[in-house]
């Protein structure tokens, strides 16, 4: 394995996180501020994702939340007020790779099938058990009624580490922490 470049947008400020601490991390009063309302929905979802990339990549003290990613210049989040996008080169080691179209799946609580026949044979099962949904099975009203039904959705949610089809679009990565050293260049926004 050798070194990967990776963009990422991040607010201004981590530009002194850089400078003071020689290290960038995303806390959650960042994920807070950044959703604002609906955080709440997001939070338990990203500590889900930290907790299975951990598997795959372990994450190292003191980190609370990964950093997203883009795979190609093409498909970065451009810089927009108040934030600048890192070009980083990191260890591939050190990257966590998924499926950005699969995530949605998790946002929305769904069940995430292996393929079509997956989905099909899933739909027909809680169809017959007299359930119109898998979200619900999350934090709606069967949340407490179906355990089974909810521990299978979620243990779904790992395919999203599954990539079929290597697209820098649907393709995104996971860091812990950009460090000063691996900061290749830093795009600035240009109004």
């Amino acid at each position: 394995m050798g070194k990967v470049t990776l963009w990422t947008r991040q607010d201004i400020r981590s530009l002194k996180d850089l400078e003071e601490k020689g290290v960038h991390r995303i806390q959650k009063w960042y994920i807070e501020e950044q959703f604002e309302d609906i955080s709440d929905h997001y939070i338990p979802l990203y500590r889900w994702f930290v907790n299975k990339a951990n598997e795959k990549v372990p994450k190292p003290e003191g980190v609370e939340f990964p950093i997203w990613c883009s795979i190609s210049e093409k498909s970065m989040l451009r810089p927009i007020v108040d934030s600048v996008v890192y070009v980083v080169d990191i260890d591939e080691s050190e990257v966590i790779y998924f499926d950005g179209r699969k995530w949605d799946y998790v946002l929305n609580h769904l069940y995430l099938p292996k393929d079509e026949e997956d989905m099909e044979n899933y739909k027909k099962e809680i169809e017959r058990k007299g359930l119109k949904d898998s979200f619900s099975f999350i934090d709606g009203k069967y949340a407490s009624f179906y355990p089974l039904e909810k521990k299978k959705v979620m243990d779904s949610w790992t395919r999203v580490f599954e990539i079929e089809d290597w697209n820098i679009f649907g393709v995104q990565a996971n860091i812990w922490e950009i460090r000063k050293d691996m900061v290749k260049d830093i795009i600035h926004y240009k109004g």
